[in-house]
Order: C-alpha cells, then structure tokens, then sequence
C-alpha cells in the first residue's frame, strides 16, 4: 500500500513537472495515453473475468489430486499447461504454491506451476499480439514454457 502511495506521489510530481515545462505536450500525451488505455479496456476486462473464472474453478485441493507426489511427469505437463492458461499475480501465486505443498502437491509441479503462473500470458496473448507483435507474443511465451518446464527439472533432480 505505501508503495502504490509513493509510486503515485512521483508520477504526480512528474506529471505537474511536465505540465509546468509544456503545457500543450502534457495535454497531448493524456489524451494519447488516455486512447491507448480505452482501446485495451475491452482485451483487460476479458482477462479479469478469465482470472476470475479460473481462480474460482482451479482451487488449491482441485490442483492438488492432479499434480500430488505420485503424479511425475505427467503431473509437471499438467502444471504447465494450467499454469499457462491461468494469470494470477505473484501475490497470489506465492501462498497459492505454500498450500499446494502442504496438500500433498510434489515440489517441480508446484514449482512449473508458479513459474507458468506468472511467465506465460495465454489468456493475454492477443492483447499481446497487438501491442508488442505476433512474432514476439509467441517467443516469448514459448521460450517462458521452456525456462519453467527447465526451473521444473532442476527441482525435481536436486531433490531427488
């Protein structure tokens, strides 16, 4: 909370800072900020209502029989592919693998899952698509499947 305060309290600052050099620039980068977020409105409110769908389908004891300590490698394609299609934040994410690992969840799903959860937007890649390319969307979501699916592994041999 203190954070967001100060981090809004600077962008004020630079704001006014902004507007007492060029009054007409500032002016002129609100309204183009302004349009950029009213035509990515649409694309962040089918996102929330997908996180939320999501969070309320996938809960912690659901994911918890799929990838438990018995499920191996199958329970690590699982993880990767829930953990592709859902978006949670990393607030949410952390105590999200605590409580998976206390029900029984084994330590490389836990840790693809987390990984997935945070790298890999597919619920945002076509809002992605637009602001940063296709080409890119996609690189960078596979290559963020392969450092988790990689982060997965390492777990899984260190504590084995």
């Amino acid at each position: 909370m203190i954070n967001g305060i100060i981090l809004y309290t600077i962008a004020i600052i630079y704001l006014g800072i902004s507007f007492i050099k060029d009054k007409h620039k500032t002016k002129a980068a609100l309204l183009s900020s302004w349009k950029m977020f009213r035509n990515v409105l649409p694309d962040l409110l089918v996102i929330m209502l997908f996180v939320g769908l999501a969070l309320s389908l996938l809960t912690p004891s659901l994911i918890s029989s799929i990838i438990g300590e018995n499920s191996g490698l199958l329970g690590i394609i699982y993880s990767t592919i829930i953990g592709s299609i859902a978006l949670v934040p990393s607030f949410i994410v952390f105590p999200l693998g605590h409580t998976l690992v206390q029900n029984g969840a084994a330590l490389p799903q836990v840790a693809v899952l987390m990984s997935t959860l945070m790298s890999v937007g597919l619920a945002t890649l076509s809002m992605e698509q637009k602001t940063f390319g296709r080409s890119f969307a996609y690189a960078r979501n596979i290559s963020a499947i392969i450092m988790s699916l990689l982060f997965a592994l390492i777990i899984w041999v260190v504590m084995t």
